[in-house]
């Protein structure tokens, strides 16, 4: 039997179930898979075997607290600063925004 390689999905749902200190099991309950099967499950996901469904894939991000799109940012950093917006209000992401464009302004970029 072959072995699959990590997913970047993968990676990104370990390190986030991690920081929520939830096992896998746990996990999959709260998505709503069946008690027997939810381990397997979350375990396929985070070593590639599986790749979820997207709708999936935003029930992990809920449960978890982190924004969907932190499982498939490539850019580490980038993926920290999702992590880091995770818990603002939407007030506090419109001023984040508008700091940034006005930042890219200063640089030229549009």
């Amino acid at each position: 039997m072959s072995k699959h390689p990590q997913s970047l999905f993968g990676l990104r749902l370990r390190a986030a179930r991690e920081r929520a200190n939830l096992p896998q099991d746990r996990l999959g309950v709260l998505i709503g898979l069946d008690e027997g099967c939810s381990s397997a499950r979350i375990s396929r996901y985070e070593t590639g075997i599986h790749q979820p469904p997207f709708e999936v894939a935003k029930m992990l991000a809920e449960v978890l607290g982190v924004p969907t799109a932190f499982f498939y940012c490539a850019d580490e950093q980038v993926a920290e600063v999702l992590l880091d917006l995770a818990g603002f209000t939407d007030a506090e992401l419109a001023s984040i925004r508008n700091s940034i464009k006005r930042i890219c302004k200063k640089r030229g970029a549009v």
